[in-house]
């Protein structure tokens, strides 16, 4: 059962010792402790969004200094995902800037997806909103995952973005559900929310039914021209423990899904690292950029895996872990 945002919140306030604990015996009773899924995230389209997410570089409303492009050419993303496997990713996400894809849009998107799973990595796309009809049609290319984030709690969102609400996003995570493609559902931590909403927004995504089977957990990049770093102070800086108890609160609640760390590794030292791996992330983002903020660089991934002696998940193992949470087989443990 999911937890209550109270609970979460019970979790959250733990002695940090008993808090990893309970992680550490939620995340070995359904994963390898050892092994960590790769992805890499190529923006295939970049800019000129029509949102106002106040977090993001790629608005028309914020004055950033991201170059624009229009959507890629199918050879340009082929060859960053040759790259990308012969990296070691198992699986390649693609990211547009749109408030959702029109058909035009989406039908060289089908495109990329069906030659990228033919290479035999697992497929993902975040492409915003989607229409009637555009879940099933991405289903029918093959795509594996489709990423769209609640972003934040539902009380705090309206902080965040004003162009579409909580409920739009909840009705695309439906139509892809619908359509039979796994989830790729998470949030941003360092957003100027209190720790109590941090509760309420793993509760959220809790909630969901069924769970998401990938939840990216993103520590906020502060964006020059981006409204959240015109507004946020420094005394509203996630501490990088509170950051570890959120990683470590959502591996509990979500015992089954994948919990990727994502955006603001290039901002953390590898001890943090470490602690988040402990605490239960077993998904990075791999490469040298996410979208268009940079990330740490394969060599100094492999590096740090190297240190902590983990070793990147193959994708019959994802597979299997996703096909078994589909079939009912991992019970969610009860957190309290």
């Amino acid at each position: 059962m999911a937890s209550s945002p109270a609970q979460v919140q019970a979790l959250l306030a733990l002695p940090f010792n008993d808090l990893i604990f309970q992680a550490q015996q939620a995340h070995r009773l359904h994963f390898d402790p050892n092994a960590v899924q790769l992805s890499t995230l190529l923006s295939i389209k970049t800019g000129k969004c029509s949102e106002d997410c106040a977090y993001c570089s790629q608005s028309a409303r914020h004055e950033t200094e991201i170059e624009d492009h229009e959507l890629m050419p199918l050879a340009e993303v082929l060859t960053a995902a040759r790259a990308a496997k012969e990296s070691g990713a198992s699986r390649f996400c693609m990211g547009a800037a749109w408030r959702g894809p029109k058909q035009k849009d989406l039908t060289p998107v089908l495109d990329m997806v069906r030659q990228v799973k033919a290479m035999g990595l697992e497929t993902c796309v975040t492409l915003g909103m989607l229409k009637e009809g555009q879940a099933q049609q991405l289903a029918e290319a093959g795509l594996d995952y489709y990423n769209h984030n609640l972003d934040t709690a539902s009380d705090y969102y309206d902080n965040i973005v004003t162009s579409h609400s909580y409920e739009d996003r909840l009705t695309t995570l439906s139509k892809v559900r619908d359509a039979g493609i796994n989830v790729c559902c998470g949030g941003i931590v360092g957003m100027g929310e209190s720790r109590e909403q941090r509760a309420k927004f793993i509760s959220e995504l809790a909630s969901l039914d069924p769970v998401p089977e990938s939840v990216p957990i993103n520590l906020l990049v502060r964006i020059p021209g981006t409204p959240l770093d015109k507004s946020l102070t420094g005394a509203e800086q996630v501490d990088p423990l509170e950051f570890v108890r959120t990683i470590a609160a959502t591996r509990i609640v979500l015992p089954t899904s994948f919990v990727r760390l994502s955006a603001g590794r290039s901002e953390m030292t590898d001890s943090l690292q470490a602690l988040c791996f402990f605490a239960g992330a077993n998904s990075i983002f791999y490469g040298d950029e996410l979208l268009t903020t940079d990330n740490p660089g394969v060599a100094k991934d492999q590096a740090l895996f190297k240190a902590l002696g983990i070793t990147p998940m193959k994708k019959k193992h994802s597979e299997t872990v996703v096909t078994n949470l589909q079939s009912g087989i991992h019970r969610p443990l009860t957190a309290g």
